[in-house]
C-alpha cells in the first residue's frame, strides 16, 4: 500500500480515459509513473467497487503476488518515482500477523484512515488469496472496532 499526501492509505494507481488506453494499458501507464516495474494483465484482476455521489468512480482492484525480490525492486524504483514525496509519501507494508496482545500489528494497521474503498479492497483480498486465515482477519477486523481504553492518570486521580 502507500501513505498518499493527504494521510491516508491507499493502493497505487490513478484515473484511466478509457477512450485512449485499455483498462490494463492505463494502470500500467499510471503504475509505470509511480513505480516503474510492475506489469498487471486480466488475471490480476479481483474485483470493482462504483462509488456514488458528485463523482461517480470505477474503482478496479488488481493483485498480484510478488517475490521477495521483486518486492524489493519495486520499493526502491518507488522511492525514485516521479510522485515519491508529493503524492505518495511512501509504500507501506500491511502487517500479516497478529501480536499476543491482539492488538499490535494487523489489528492496529486496520485503525488507520484509508482512501475510498480501500480498507475493503485490503480485507477483500487477504481473505480471497488466503493470505490471512479467516478467523484471524475476523479477530483482526473486531479488535478495531471496540473501543479503546484510555490510560488511567494516576496523578490526577490522587486527591
Amino acid at each position: 500500500m502507500q501513505m498518499r499526501f493527504d494521510g491516508l492509505l491507499g493502493f497505487p494507481g490513478g484515473f484511466v480515459d478509457r477512450r485512449y488506453w485499455s483498462l490494463e494499458d492505463g494502470l500500467n501507464r499510471v503504475l509505470g509513473l509511480g513505480l516503474g516495474c510492475v506489469r498487471l494483465t486480466e488475471a490480476d484482476y479481483l474485483c470493482s467497487h462504483l462509488t456514488e455521489g458528485p463523482h461517480r468512480v470505477v474503482a478496479h482492484f488488481y493483485a498480484r503476488q510478488l517475490t521477495l525480490e521483486e518486492l524489493h525492486t519495486i520499493e526502491i524504483s518507488a522511492v525514485h518515482s516521479r510522485d515519491h514525496g508529493l503524492e505518495v509519501m511512501g509504500m507501506v507494508r500491511v502487517p500479516l500477523y497478529t501480536q499476543k496482545d491482539r492488538m499490535g500489528g494487523l489489528p492496529n494497521f486496520l485503525a488507520n484512515s484509508f482512501v475510498g474503498t480501500a480498507k475493503f479492497q485490503l480485507l477483500f483480498a487477504l481473505k480471497i488469496l488466503n493470505m490471512v486465515p479467516e478467523e484471524k482477519l475476523a479477530e483482526a477486523v473486531a479488535a478495531t472496532q471496540k473501543p479503546k481504553k484510555l490510560p488511567i492518570d494516576h496523578a490526577a486521580g490522587v486527591m
